[in-house]
């Protein structure tokens, strides 16, 4: 039976490099895991005071259910002034709240994000590893995947043209999948 991975995308944008990727990793994954894409365009910016009966609204309630019912966590990231877009913190800062009921302690997880620049999204991906830690994620170390995006690489349907990039993201999938059933 494939795992599920929780696909968390930092980019909001209809024509996404970064969901397109997704999308090219979802069609290598299958057999292997099934993705459940987390609406994150919905949730307010994080605010404390918005949680009533420990219930916060309802958008922050299905994203800690993608996760929390996932086997894993996957963040697919762009890079914004070297860090990680602010959308992407902001729902860690919801999924792993309220004190004790984080999302996602314990779970497996991994990194990958794309770029137009030649060293893809190093730096967010870097900064975004160091919050796995926090988070209580337990993070997949190799291998990194910092994409420097060709479009010409990648089709609509999720298919890749170039083998190269066909066979280093199949490395990518297979080591997530192996990540998420060694700590299952």
């Amino acid at each position: 039976m494939p795992y599920t991975i929780a696909v968390l995308v930092g980019s909001l944008r209809s024509e996404s490099i970064n969901r397109r990727l997704a999308l090219a990793l979802e069609k290598l994954a299958r057999g292997k895991l099934v993705f459940d894409y987390a609406s994150l365009g919905d949730l307010p910016l994080y605010n404390d005071d918005l949680w009533q009966d420990g219930r916060a609204p309802e958008p922050v309630m299905r994203l800690k259910d993608v996760i929390g019912q996932a086997d894993g966590v996957l963040f697919v990231t762009p890079e914004y002034n070297r860090t990680v877009p602010g959308l992407l913190v902001n729902a860690c800062d919801w999924a792993s709240r309220p004190y004790g009921q984080s999302s996602f302690e314990g779970k497996p997880a991994a990194a990958i994000g794309a770029s137009v620049g030649a060293i893809g999204t190093a730096m967010a991906q870097s900064h975004l590893r160091s919050n796995m830690l926090g988070l209580g994620l337990v993070p997949m170390g190799r291998p990194e995947a910092f994409i420097h995006w060709k479009p010409d690489h990648y089709a609509e349907d999720g298919s890749i043209s170039d083998e190269a990039t066909k066979a280093f993201l199949q490395s990518f999938v297979d080591s997530l999948a192996a990540h998420v059933e060694r700590l299952s």
